[in-house]
């Protein structure tokens, strides 16, 4: 049974009972028939709580952990300490407050409360990065190998499921570039295992390979990887859960999702795109520099051979057609970086014009 259901049962009970009170008074006052005033109300109010307890019970305080959950750590504790201070200062201030005459004496200790509660969770969550530095300055030096592994990079790093269906973050991180924790949170498992159990074949085999490659990643990488049952209520699509996540964590999140990518950089999460990575470390050709390529098909202009290079960079080869299936010598003429990788425009060596 659900917590909703449970919430109406209990609140369909208390308002039965209370609208049976009011019946039996309404009957009290009116001099007559009771029992039928007790009765009715009290379905009345049996109805009412079934229709309306939820509303005041169990969605406010969903909506309530809602909103603490996207809230970071260090807005969470400077909310805390600023709700401490407040009250310690309506404590002191309670006292002189209550000797002012009635009704000042009453009712100002309270609004101090309020108040001072207020202002003070406000001041302390709008100057939260001011405290936590001076708080991080007063605190003991730390040992010169914790400052190095600091400045190495982040301690966690949030993985996202294509970056695992795609399989280079393994070979990627036993080279050792990756410094931290990859941190896998369930719900990226659970859409795993979900494209693995798929009925469309090629998203089976997709999943599936995930699965593989996290288990190669578990066993044979040299960066710790760690699954969390960490989630985050009121979202459901993987994408926004990932975001909200790794800006609470204040951590980088691993993909090669276009779309992933533009959204987190537009909310000031870092990323760490993989096919980024690869077209960094990609061989860097200037033009007039010669080399080898394997022509393997037809380009779509008159004359033109498409060729690849080990690292997957396409060559357009001018006039390559007569090169077809065969070996050649080409110079470079223009490299463009596009959005899908890095793409070079060639012509035929002076050893293969004389051919």
């Amino acid at each position: 049974m659900s917590i909703d259901f449970i919430s109406r049962i209990i609140g369909m009970v208390v308002f039965a009972v209370l609208g049976a009170y009011l019946g039996n008074y309404i009957g009290l006052l009116v001099g007559d028939r009771q029992e039928f005033y007790a009765v009715l109300i009290g379905l009345v109010g049996a109805l009412t709580g079934l229709v309306i307890t939820p509303f005041i019970t169990t969605r406010p305080m969903r909506s309530v952990r809602a909103l603490l959950a996207r809230l970071s750590p260090h807005t969470l504790i400077a909310g805390l300490a600023g709700l401490m201070a407040g009250l310690i200062i309506a404590a002191l201030l309670a006292f002189p407050l209550s000797l002012l005459p009635p009704p000042f004496g009453d009712v100002l200790p309270f609004l101090g409360v309020l108040l001072f509660s207020y202002f003070g969770v406000a001041v302390f969550v709008m100057r939260q990065t001011d405290i936590i530095s001076v708080i991080r300055l007063n605190l003991p030096r730390r040992s010169s190998n914790e400052q190095q592994q600091d400045e190495q990079g982040p301690r966690t790093i949030l993985l996202d499921t294509s970056v695992i269906i795609d399989g280079r973050i393994a070979d990627i991180s036993r080279t050792g570039f990756l410094v931290g924790t990859l941190l896998i949170p369930r719900f990226v498992l659970n859409e795993l295992q979900y494209i693995a159990d798929s009925a469309d074949s090629l998203r089976r085999q997709r999943g599936r390979r995930g699965m593989e490659v996290l288990s190669e990643l578990q066993k044979e990488s040299t960066v710790p990887v760690r699954i969390s049952d960490i989630d985050v209520e009121g979202v459901r699509e993987v994408d926004d859960k990932l975001v909200i996540l790794a800006r609470q964590l204040r951590c980088p999140i691993l993909t090669n999702d276009y779309n992933l990518n533009r959204v987190a950089e537009l909310q000031g999460v870092p990323i760490l795109n993989v096919n980024e990575l690869a077209n960094a470390v990609k061989s860097v050709l200037l033009p007039g520099e010669p080399l080898e390529v394997n022509i393997i098909q037809e380009g779509k202009e008159t004359g033109q051979g498409v060729g690849y290079l080990d690292d997957g960079t396409m060559v357009v080869v001018e006039d390559g057609r007569s090169f077809l299936n065969r070996e050649a010598t080409v110079v470079v003429t223009k490299v463009l970086q596009t959005a899908a990788g890095r793409m070079i425009f060639a012509r035929l060596g002076e050893r293969e014009l004389e051919r």
